[in-house]
C-alpha cells in the first residue's frame, strides 16, 4: 500500500490536531478543521489505510484515531512545519538567561528551568566531565584570619568555589602572589592536564617562601579539579506531568516519576546520544517507551560543553519545543563565547 500524498496530508492533520487537542481525531474533525476538498468518508477510507499501516491507532472507546510512535517519526521527519520564534520570545528567554550569564552552572540550571516553565514538560541540562575544559585563571579570596576562597574559573565559564581551613596566617600579598604563580602555571591547561602534573614540584621555585600556604591550598585545588571532572545533571519540572492526560492515571505517573529519579541512569543516557538537536520518540528510548526526548548540545567555541533538553509524552509540540531549545543552547554558546583574553 502506498503512502501517498493524500495520506501524508491527512496524516499531518490528525498528528498535528492530536498533539494540541490529546483527543482521538475522527474524519468529521478534519474535513471540517482542513480544507482538503474530501468527504469524510473518504478521509475515514485514508485514515483505515494508515491504521493498517501502522500510522495509526484505535482507542476501543472512541472512532477516533490517535497517532503511533510510527506517525510521529514520519511527522517529525518529513510534515512538521519549522516554528520560528517571535523576536519578543527571544527577547525575553534572552534577558531571563542574561541574569546569570557570569557563571555557566547558574545559567544552565536557570536554562533548564526556564525550558521546563515555557514547555510544560520535564527539562534537563548536563553538563559533561570538564575533563578538557581548560584554566583560564586561579584566585584566592580572603574571608576571615584562618579561611580563604579557593577560586577556579574555567575558559567555557564554569566557576568552583571551594573555602579552605588554613593552620597558618596569611597575608593579602601572599594570596595575590599564590594567585598569580598558579594562575601562570596551569592557565591554558585541561583540568585533565593539570592532575597529572606534580603541582607542589610545578610552583615550589616560584612559592618558596609560602610553604605552609601552599601545602594548605594544594590539596583543595586538586579536590576541586578532581569535582570538575564530573558530570552534573540538573531537572526541572516534575510537577508538570499532572496536568497532562496521559499522565491521569496516578500509577502511571508514579512509573514516570520513578525513572526520572534514577539521576545516573538518566544521566548515562543523555550523556551517549548523538550531538545536534536529536528527537527520540517511543520505542527508540529503551527504558522511556511512552515518552519522546528532545535535546540539543551547547558549545563554548565549538568545544561540546553540555546539552539541554525536555522529556514527556509522545504527544508533543515537536516543531515549538525545538525551537525552544535551538534558539536557548545557541544562546549559551554565543553568551560564553571567549572573546578576549583574561582581565585578572
Amino acid at each position: 500500500m502506498e503512502l501517498n500524498e493524500r495520506k501524508l496530508q491527512i496524516l499531518q492533520a490528525i498528528v498535528a490536531d492530536f498533539i494540541y487537542s490529546a483527543e482521538p481525531v475522527g474524519s468529521r474533525t478534519i474535513s471540517k478543521k482542513y480544507d482538503m476538498g474530501l468527504s469524510p468518508a473518504t478521509i475515514r477510507n485514508e485514515m483505515s489505510d494508515l491504521e493498517e499501516m501502522g500510522y495509526l491507532t484505535h482507542p476501543h472507546t472512541s472512532a477516533g484515531r490517535v497517532p503511533s510512535d510510527k506517525a510521529y517519526r514520519l511527522y517529525v521527519d518529513q510534515l512538521m512545519r519549522a516554528s520560528e520564534l517571535t523576536d519578543e520570545r527571544k527577547q525575553a528567554i534572552s534577558s531571563k538567561l542574561s541574569d546569570t550569564a557570569a557563571e555557566l552552572d547558574r545559567t544552565i540550571e536557570k536554562a533548564a528551568s526556564l525550558l521546563s516553565e515555557i514547555t510544560n514538560l520535564v527539562s534537563f541540562a548536563i553538563t559533561p566531565s570538564g575533563r578538557e575544559s581548560k584554566l583560564k585563571y586561579v584566585n584566592l579570596l580572603p574571608v576571615d584570619e584562618r579561611t580563604i576562597v579557593l577560586m577556579i574559573v574555567s575558559e567555557d565559564g564554569q566557576i568552583s568555589n571551594t573555602p579552605v581551613k588554613l593552620s597558618c596566617g596569611y597575608t593579602e600579598d601572599n594570596l595575590r602572589l599564590m594567585s598569580r604563580v598558579m594562575t601562570h602555571n596551569f592557565m591554558g591547561k585541561t583540568v585533565s592536564d593539570v592532575l597529572t602534573m606534580d603541582i607542589i614540584e610545578t610552583i615550589k621555585s616560584d612559592l618558596s617562601a609560602l610553604d605552609k600556604l601552599t601545602g594548605a591550598v594544594v590539596p583543595s585545588f586538586m579536590q576541586t579539579l578532581e569535582k570538575m571532572l564530573d558530570v552534573d545533571l540538573y531537572m526541572d519540572g516534575y510537577t508538570n506531568i499532572f496536568s497532562m492526560p496521559e499522565y491521569s492515571d496516578v500509577e502511571k505517573a508514579r512509573n514516570f516519576l520513578t525513572i526520572l529519579q534514577q539521576k545516573d541512569h538518566i544521566t548515562n543516557v543523555l550523556v551517549n546520544r548523538d550531538n545536534g538537536l536529536i528527537i527520540t520518540i517511543g520505542d527508540e528510548n529503551s527504558e522511556l517507551k511512552d515518552c519522546s526526548l528532545i535535546t540539543a548540545d551547547y558549545r563554548v567555541n565549538g568545544r561540546l560543553v553540555g546539552k539541554l533538553g525536555v522529556i514527556g509524552p509522545t504527544r508533543m509540540r515537536y516543531s515549538e519545543i525545538s525551537s525552544v531549545i535551538r534558539y536557548m543552547t545557541d544562546n549559551i554558546s554565543k553568551t560564553f563565547e571567549i572573546t578576549g583574553d583574561n582581565d585578572e
